[in-house]
């Protein structure tokens, strides 16, 4: 995860919860329940990027398996 997306999903999360808690202060639900959906979004990112990530990585170590394997075939 870049530092830039860690960064904006930090941002969406500390926002969120920035608004809930206003929301619960004035007791705006709509506020409220605004600022628990844009902490949720900022996880949600999170979660994707690590999954995204995971996917790039074990993509990389099978190409670099399938370029051993080749390497091994042509001794």
């Amino acid at each position: 995860m870049s530092v830039e997306e860690k960064f904006d999903n930090a941002k969406d999360k500390v926002a969120g919860k920035a608004k809930e808690v206003e929301g619960k202060v004035t007791g705006d639900k709509g506020r409220e329940a605004e600022g628990k959906v844009q902490n949720l979004f900022g996880k949600a990112k999170d979660k994707f990027v690590d999954a995204a990530d995971a996917v790039k990585d074990k993509t990389e170590d099978a190409v670099d398996a399938v370029k051993d394997g080749i390497d091994n075939l042509k001794k």
